[in-house]
Formats: C-alpha cells, sequence, structure tokens
C-alpha cells in the first residue's frame, strides 16, 4: 500500500506531518509494504511556519497510490490558479481513497471530485471553498465511498484513522488512535475518533 500526502509550499505542519506519523505506525508495527510518502509539486517544499521538508515523491507519482491525502496551507488558492501544478494532479476516486483536510478541500472541489457531496474545511476557508462550490457542513469530518473531507488542524486523527480502516482494518485504526492517545483517555480518545468515521448524515450547518 502506498499512501501520497500532497504537500505544497505554505504548508500546515500538523495536517502532513500528524499525517505521516500516525499513518507509518503501520510500517513501525511490521508492515513492510506500507508506504507514506510527502508529496510535492518540487523536490523541497517549505510550511507556514518555515520548515523545509525534502519530498519523498513528486505530484505525479501520486497517480499510482491507494490512497491520496490533500492536506492544507497558506498557499493553496495559489496552487489552485498554477494550471501547471494542477495538471500533474491526477487522481482517481473508482481506484483511490481521497480525503482532504482544511483548505485541501478547495483543491478537491477545484479538481472535480467533490460534485455534490456533502465536505468540511477549516472556518477560514469556508468562505471560499464554498465559493468553489463545495456544500459545506458543520463537522469535522465527513466520508461517502472513497472520498473523504475533514475541517480543523487536529481532525489530522480522523483523516488517518479513516484511511488506516479503509487500507487495512478498523482494529488497526483503533490500534494506532491507541498509542497516540493521551494516557488516562485512551479509550473515550478512541472511541471518539472512531465514532466520526462511521458514516453518518452530514449535520446542518450553523
Amino acid at each position: 500500500m502506498k499512501i501520497s500526502i500532497l504537500t505544497f509550499d505554505g504548508f500546515n505542519e500538523l495536517d502532513s506531518l500528524i499525517a505521516f506519523g500516525m499513518l507509518s505506525r503501520i510500517s513501525l508495527l511490521g508492515d513492510k509494504d506500507w508506504h507514506v510518502k510527502i508529496c510535492s509539486p518540487t523536490p523541497r517544499v517549505t510550511s507556514m511556519n518555515g520548515l523545509t521538508l525534502e519530498a519523498h515523491e513528486l505530484l505525479s507519482e501520486s497517480a499510482s497510490s491507494d490512497a491520496v491525502l490533500i492536506g492544507s496551507g497558506m498557499k493553496t488558492r495559489e496552487v489552485a490558479a498554477n494550471a501547471e501544478i494542477m495538471s500533474q494532479i491526477k487522481l482517481d476516486p473508482l481506484r483511490q481513497f481521497i480525503v482532504s483536510q482544511c483548505s485541501g478541500t478547495f483543491l478537491m472541489a477545484k479538481l472535480g471530485l467533490l460534485q455534490q457531496m456533502p465536505a468540511c474545511t477549516d472556518l477560514t476557508s469556508k468562505p471560499w471553498v464554498q465559493e468553489a462550490g463545495a456544500n459545506i457542513v458543520n463537522q469535522p469530518f465527513y466520508s461517502y465511498g472513497n472520498l473523504a473531507t475533514a475541517g480543523g488542524c487536529l481532525s489530522t486523527q480522523y483523516v488517518s484513522a479513516w484511511l488506516i480502516s479503509r487500507l487495512k482494518s478498523f482494529a488497526a485504526a483503533r490500534e494506532v488512535l491507541h498509542y497516540f492517545a493521551p494516557v488516562g483517555e485512551k479509550e473515550l480518545y478512541v472511541d471518539r475518533a472512531m465514532s466520526h468515521i462511521e458514516l453518518r448524515f452530514p449535520s446542518t450547518e450553523d
């Protein structure tokens, strides 16, 4: 299994790096066929707070991934307006699991992946994600079929658990969540997180 985390200049560290750590737990548990990659339009990208990462692969290579996570960042609208970058993102929801977080939902909308599906994003991005035609709902996570979206930096736990549950198992997702959960609230933390990744109807917007 290969999971690509799309990471652009100005990226939010909480999206890309927490997901990278949580998802990589599966390979640490012994699954040598499980690979998590930082996937970027250039060999290096710098975060919103000045952290520079070396990418594992370029954007075009995400087309062969089993799952793709589209992270957020300060320059998401610039990415969406860059035809050269957008042309490198070739995703197929019929054979890939695709999930976005916060402003990454804007890119999903621009790629034509959302259609009329309910979607989540963060409060800052919400107005212009709606302008892109996304049907935003007031909840941290929503999935339908092979697609999912999340809103808020700390919704990364739901994104990671959803991908692990789909690519591995619900038991594996619970195990990873339990490992990372705060001591003294592990069971409550895991149960709450798992409740968000079950398919359910969206709530009404505020």
